[in-house]
């Protein structure tokens, strides 16, 4: 299970679907009438459209063989199962037993650590750290970009207290929150894998000197740890009632689903953050059972590479029509490129096709007027996906809702259908690929149902490129050589460009 079990029939597959004739959509949709309820699929209140990707029977069936020579079948139900596939580290994978797949004491476990959180939070509401307005949460990586997006997306006008989340080690956004927030009223959450996580222990300490400078007589009282080192943290002096753990299994990129999404889950209320994880758990049902023709996470990945490996697209957009999923780009930035972001396979030897995409984008109607001139009319092909909310939750005239819906569709119709002129510059190449992902409306199970879609997607590509997802060491070396700038940084094994930076700044 834990390396490449059939390379010659994975190369043939590739052949195969590289050996894929190629069709205008336009072609796609004349030739077949049924495209559209081929290629949509709804489930777990989500619609995703992919027809107006170039996928087609040809290009299924070639994919579905490459999942066969992956033994895609068998290393999905090890991710379910628990098992170690992180190979690399020697570790299970275990984000989805917080939503209750998996091995049966992972997910009791999980069940442990949820009904502390729940605990904690019920105190915090009856009062027990007296009255309470605020929550610092002070994470980095995983353990900030998680929290952020559930709090901005869905907090806006329910949520019970403000909460800031703090990941840069930029002094300036620290002192932001301070000037906003009361010391004496508010709490402070420290989340680290291992508590020891630079950036976010220097963070912490400053957060602490804000509480003693304001007179606040037990700034250690008012901090929660959420680690997957409790020991750290109780060596610290944080209280057993006040720590909050998780699974060393699950990644910092995964890891809202637990202890980690403490924030989200004070600011919305237990049921809230219930209903995120039955969200992601219905996704997880929908990418377990159903067929690759008609499931979202395999199609979705289908589509990935196909234009990565066989178009050689460099990059994909996410463009949500909807403001409160604005941090959606940078959360699965994180996800995507630091699970696939690879370039050797399970043996150890570099991969002859592309990893991950370039993952970017930003907020209709925003983006417009900003990058979608070269989505249109520019030399690269780039894969586009617009996610929209059906429903308007703001309470002025509905045009402003029915006016973000239109542009959304509008640009999926002009990158598919382009305009000939016979003015060059005003001419539009068209057949460009767009996916269309569509919720009833933006509340948590939705919320939780498409961020656990991603998750799937990003693991099916790594399957497909036979590579390790669960690992991250391509962010170590710069962490090392930080380090040694701060505590030698008259280290001659620099470069003269480093060397010469650090003189200008350092001294």
């Amino acid at each position: 299970m834990a390396r490449i079990a059939n390379k010659a029939a994975i190369d043939a597959a590739w052949k195969q679907v590289s050996a894929c004739s190629e069709k205008t959509l336009k072609q796609l949709f004349e030739e077949d009438s049924n495209r559209l309820s081929g290629l949509v699929v709804e489930t777990a209140k989500l619609r995703f459209d992919f027809s107006k990707n170039h996928l087609d029977s040809q290009k299924l069936t070639a994919f579905k063989k490459l999942l066969e020579a992956c033994d895609f079948d068998a290393r999905r139900k090890a991710l379910f199962a628990g098992e170690k596939i992180n190979i690399t580290e020697d570790r299970a994978v275990e984000h989805m037993a917080e939503r209750g797949q998996g091995a049966p004491a992972s997910v009791a476990r999980a069940k442990e650590y949820h009904a502390r959180m729940r605990t904690l939070i019920e105190a915090i509401d009856a009062g027990a750290f007296g009255e309470v307005k605020h929550l610092l949460h002070i994470g980095i990586g995983g353990s900030a970009l998680g929290p952020k997006l559930l709090i901005d997306a869905l907090t806006r006008e329910s949520g019970r207290y403000d909460v800031a989340v703090v990941s840069n080690v930029d002094g300036q956004a620290l002192e932001e929150v301070f000037k906003k927030f009361n010391p004496h009223k508010t709490l402070i959450a420290v989340a680290s894998k291992t508590f020891t996580t630079a950036e976010t222990m220097l963070n912490a300490e400053s957060a602490m000197e804000w509480m003693k400078k304001h007179g606040v007589e037990d700034p250690q009282g008012r901090m929660i740890a959420l680690t997957a080192n409790p020991a750290k943290a109780s060596e610290m002096g944080i209280d057993d009632t006040r720590i909050l753990p998780f699974a060393e299994s699950i990644g910092g990129r995964y890891s809202l689903w637990s202890s980690i999404g403490f924030p989200a889950a004070l600011a919305l209320g237990w049921e809230g953050f219930q209903q995120l994880l039955e969200g992601g758990a219905a996704m997880d049902r929908h990418f377990l059972e159903a067929a690759p023709e008609k499931n979202a996470p395999i199609l979705a990945a289908f589509a990935d590479q196909y234009y990565s490996a066989v178009r050689g697209a460099q990059t994909h957009g996410i463009f949500a029509y909807d403001e409160r999923l604005q941090l959606l780009p940078f959360y699965l930035q994180q996800l995507e490129m630091e699970s696939n972001g690879k370039r050797v396979d399970l043996d150890g030897n570099l991969i002859d096709h592309p990893s991950a995409f370039i993952t970017w984008g930003g907020v209709g109607t925003d983006a417009q007027h900003a990058v979608f001139q070269l989505l249109h009319q520019g030399t690269r092909l780039v894969p586009i996906e617009f996610i929209a909310a059906i429903k308007a939750d703001d309470t002025l005239n509905p045009v402003h809702h029915k006016t973000l819906l239109t542009n959304a569709f509008a640009q999926g119709a002009a990158l598919m259908s382009g305009r000939d002129n016979k003015d060059p510059a005003r001419s539009y190449p068209g057949d460009r690929p767009s996916t269309t992902i569509l919720m009833e409306e933006l509340r948590p199970a939705q919320l939780g149902a498409l961020i656990a879609f991603y998750e799937h997607r990003t693991f099916t590509n790594g399957v497909l490129l036979g590579i390790n997802s669960f690992d991250q060491f391509g962010v170590e070396l710069g962490k090392e050589m930080a380090h040694a700038i701060a505590d030698h940084p008259e280290n001659s094994d620099f470069d003269p460009s480093t060397k010469a930076l650090i003189s200008a700044a350092l001294k």
